[in-house]
């Protein structure tokens, strides 16, 4: 840690990240109760087609069976495979416009 902060400064406490997954589990409650969230759902799935994302995960996963050869692999191992492949090449202005509608969703159930 940087000199003068002390390392729990920075990290969330047990209570602090119990806090927030009663918050996600909450507003997820919520998006699903109201039909949102899979409304939400299909407008991610169309902008990652356009974006490309899907046809490169998909070539990316063909890409991994080839590689493992003879190996049988099980759905399981073949998700945790692309699962941080697919996470980490989602677009920015997709995510960001996800979590700003997640955002606005959240602010209109408040009022």
């Amino acid at each position: 840690a940087p000199a003068g902060l002390s390392k729990s400064c920075c990290s969330p406490s047990p209570y602090q990240m119990s806090d927030d997954k009663k918050l996600k589990d909450s507003i997820q409650q919520k998006l699903v109760e109201t039909g949102e969230y899979d409304r939400l759902k299909e407008i991610l799935r169309q902008r990652l087609i356009d974006s490309g994302w899907r046809d490169n995960l998909k070539q990316y996963t063909m890409e991994v069976i080839k590689n493992k050869g003879d190996t049988q692999l099980t759905v399981e191992q073949l998700t945790s495979e692309i699962t941080p492949q697919g996470r980490s090449t989602v677009p920015d202005d997709i995510k960001s416009e996800l979590l700003q509608s997640i955002r606005k969703f959240v602010e209109e159930q408040q009022n």
